[in-house]
C-alpha cells in the first residue's frame, strides 16, 4: 500500500506543476478569431420566393399570333384606335403583323368593310358610322336620325369624333337637342334632336312674359300655348276627396278600386281518421313447381320424419 500512495502523490504533483494556462488561452484566441454571426442576419433568414405576378388562370397574350383571321382583327383594332391615317409599313410594323409580305392578309385587310384606302396620299384609314369634324355637321347628323324615327348613342358619336361629348352639351344648354343620361352616374346615353325649339323671333312678339310661360328646365324649349287654354288650365282647381267622391257620383262616373288580392288559405295537412296500413299479401312465384309435387307456400319438411 505504500508504494500505491507514493505513485497516488507523485501524479498529483505532476498535475500540479503543468501549465495549464496556455491551452486556455490558445482556445480562448481561437475563438475569438473566428467570426460572429448575430443570429437575425439575413444569411440564417430565409429566402422568401419572389410574387409570381402571372395569372394562370387567364389565357396569355402571345401577340397577334399565326392566323390571318386574328392578325387583321389586331390591325383593324389599331386603326380604330389611332383616329388617324396610317401608313401601310407603319401599321405592320406596330401591329407585328405581315400586311406588307402576306398577300392573302393584305386582301382581306384592303377589302374590309371598315377600311377606307386614299390613293392619292396610300395611307389606310378606319372608316366610322359618322365623318362629321364640327357641331354644326353633328346636329345635322342628329337631325337626320331623330327624323327616322329614333336617336344617337354617344358612344357612337365619340367613336367618329372625339369631341362629340362637349359638342353634345353644349347643343343641350343652347335648347337644340334632349339628352338621356343613366340613373347612377349622369353619364350621357342618347341624344335626341329638339323639334319643339321655340323660334326667337316668336318669343319676341310674344313679349317678355312668353319665356316665363314656357318651361324653365327645358330653356324655354316648345311650342307656345294660347293664353285662352292657359288661364283655363291654372283656373282648374282639384278638389278635396270628399268632394271629389260627390263630384263623380253627379258625373255618374265611380272611384276606382284597385282589385284586391286573393288570399290563398294555407295548405296543411288534413284533419280525420288515420286510415288502416294495408298489408300486402306476398306474391307467390314459381309455381309451375306444383306440378312435380313440390308447393313452396309450406315449410320444407324432409322425407321420412
Amino acid at each position: 500500500m505504500s508504494s500505491l500512495a507514493r505513485d497516488a502523490a507523485a501524479f498529483k504533483n505532476t498535475l500540479q506543476g503543468a501549465n495549464m494556462t496556455s491551452w486556455h488561452s490558445s482556445q480562448a484566441s481561437a475563438s475569438s478569431s473566428q467570426p460572429t454571426t448575430p443570429p437575425d442576419s439575413d444569411a440564417n433568414k430565409k429566402k422568401k420566393r419572389p410574387k409570381a405576378t402571372v395569372v394562370y388562370s387567364q389565357p396569355a397574350d402571345t401577340g397577334t399570333g399565326t392566323d390571318v383571321n386574328t392578325q387583321l382583327l389586331y390591325a383593324i383594332n389599331h386603326l380604330k384606335a389611332n383616329n388617324g391615317p396610317m401608313r401601310l409599313d407603319d401599321l405592320a410594323i406596330r401591329t407585328q403583323t405581315p400586311l406588307d409580305t402576306d398577300k392573302v392578309l393584305f386582301e382581306k385587310f384592303k377589302s374590309h368593310e371598315r377600311v377606307e384606302f386614299d390613293p392619292k396620299t396610300n395611307l389606310y384609314s378606319f372608316k366610322h358610322d359618322y365623318s362629321f369634324r364640327s357641331k354644326a355637321a353633328l346636329l345635322t347628323e342628329i337631325q337626320r336620325s331623330t327624323r327616322r324615327g329614333g336617336g344617337i348613342s354617344v358612344r357612337t358619336l365619340k367613336e367618329s369624333w372625339k369631341d362629340s361629348p362637349t359638342a353634345v352639351e353644349e347643343l343641350e344648354k343652347e335648347g337644340e337637342v334632349f339628352v338621356t343620361r343613366t340613373l347612377r352616374d349622369g353619364q350621357m346615353r342618347m341624344v335626341f334632336w329638339n323639334e319643339l325649339k321655340a323660334d326667337p323671333a316668336e318669343l319676341a312678339e310674344e313679349g317678355p312674359d312668353a319665356v316665363a310661360k314656357r318651361d324653365a328646365s327645358k330653356n324655354g324649349t316648345g311650342l307656345s300655348v294660347e293664353k285662352e287654354f292657359y288661364d283655363l288650365w291654372h283656373n282648374l282647381s282639384v278638389p278635396n276627396d270628399v268632394d271629389l267622391l260627390k263630384q263623380l257620383q253627379s258625373g255618374g262616373l265611380q272611384e276606382t278600386a284597385s282589385e284586391a288580392p286573393v288570399i290563398k288559405a294555407p295548405v296543411g295537412k288534413r284533419k280525420g281518421k288515420k286510415s288502416a296500413t294495408r298489408q300486402r299479401t306476398a306474391r307467390l312465384t314459381n309455381t309451375h313447381l306444383k306440378d312435380t309435387g313440390i308447393d313452396l307456400s309450406k315449410d320444407y319438411v324432409a322425407p321420412g320424419k
